[in-house]
């Protein structure tokens, strides 16, 4: 299993992330161009088998294997006003989670996917981000560390969602701190915040970056910082993911902020992510600009729990379906000339 044992060990590895299998990716785009079609008739289709390949080591991948990891996390911050939902609603989420009676249980199971809820610490809430840095060093460490844990060998396909009243808060304040800005560039409505409560949001992020941009000297300090433990684990999960070459299908706003401060400082983090789709919350479309990822669907959702991510695996099931299950141009006779 990995596991960072110190900020500077998950730096180190965040400044030698393994690439992909360069024999595999050609040999899926050589099969990509001999099945019986016209070439790039399938369009993003091709480009996630031939992604999957290259992220698997495998000329002809395969999604056996998929997990959801869903991780919750309370905030200070939602002291402030900043959520239409009061702190206690995270709780109450996870036990809907772990019942079965939440979207992402009916998605995951339409995709064929495991689920696996992780609470972190929820009657703990990290500390008021405009006061102090909203872990210290271990409790940050320690949230990283149970991202990394839920990659397991033997998984195809690793997904990423979470639950956390106040979460977008921290998310915006992350991709102001990482890309730059103002709080209105980055800050939507979330949970559904207006008038007084949404002016609060906005404050609460100027005062956060303000507080923290200068010490926001890398990822780690960036992600203890702003962060939330629920962010810290899904920053984890997709360095752990990355160092075991399993491919990232990203959720949402929350979960792409996660990646925020890794990006900053580590542009190439993003080379194994797929961004299941582009979310309502308005600051998710420049941050997928910003990480350079283009969503597979846009659906107008704005839920997490890793739901978006879960109805673009199926695209990526039907990605692997046509590249391993299509003849080729001999196999079926058919010419090419």
């Amino acid at each position: 299993m990995i596991r960072f044992i110190s900020p500077a060990a998950f730096e180190a590895a965040l400044s030698a992330l393994p690439a992909p299998d360069a024999d595999s990716r050609a040999a899926a785009a050589e099969r990509q161009n001999d099945l019986t079609k016209p070439v790039g008739s399938l369009g993003r289709l091709e480009d996630i088998a031939v992604f999957m390949a290259g992220w698997q080591g495998r000329a002809r991948p395969v999604l056996d294997r998929g997990r959801v990891a869903v991780f919750a996390g309370n905030h200070g911050v939602a002291a402030r006003g900043v959520s239409a939902f009061p702190a206690d609603v995270t709780v109450q989420m996870v036990a809907n989670f772990q019942r079965g009676g939440a979207a992402i249980n009916s998605l995951a199971s339409a995709a064929e996917l495991e689920l696996v809820v992780v609470p972190l610490d929820l009657d703990r809430p990290t500390a008021d981000f405009t006061q102090a840095a909203a872990m210290e060093e271990a409790e940050c460490l320690a949230a990283l560390n149970v991202g990394a844990a839920v990659v397991e060998d033997g998984l195809d396909l690793l997904l990423l969602g979470e639950m956390g009243i106040a979460n977008s808060t921290a998310a915006a304040a992350l991709a102001c701190a990482s890309f730059g800005g103002t709080a209105r560039d980055w800050v939507g409505p979330g949970t559904g915040v207006q008038g007084d409560a949404f002016a609060t949001k906005l404050a609460t992020v100027d005062a956060g970056v303000s507080l923290h941009g200068d010490a926001a000297t890398s990822a780690f300090e960036t992600l203890r910082r702003l962060g939330g433990r629920e962010i810290a684990a899904m920053a984890g999960a997709v360095v752990a993911a990355r160092l075991a070459g399993i491919p990232v299908l990203l959720d949402g706003f929350i979960c792409g902020s996660a990646l925020a401060p890794l990006a900053a400082f580590h542009p190439t983090i993003v080379d194994h992510c797929l961004a299941g789709h582009c979310s309502a919350e308005p600051g998710h479309a420049r941050l997928l600009v910003r990480l350079g990822l283009e969503p597979l669907l846009s659906l107008a959702m704005r839920l997490g729990e890793g739901s978006g991510a879960a109805v673009a695996a199926n695209i990526v099931r039907a990605a692997l379906a046509a590249h391993n299950g299509m003849a080729t141009f001999a196999e079926a006779g058919v010419s090419t000339a």
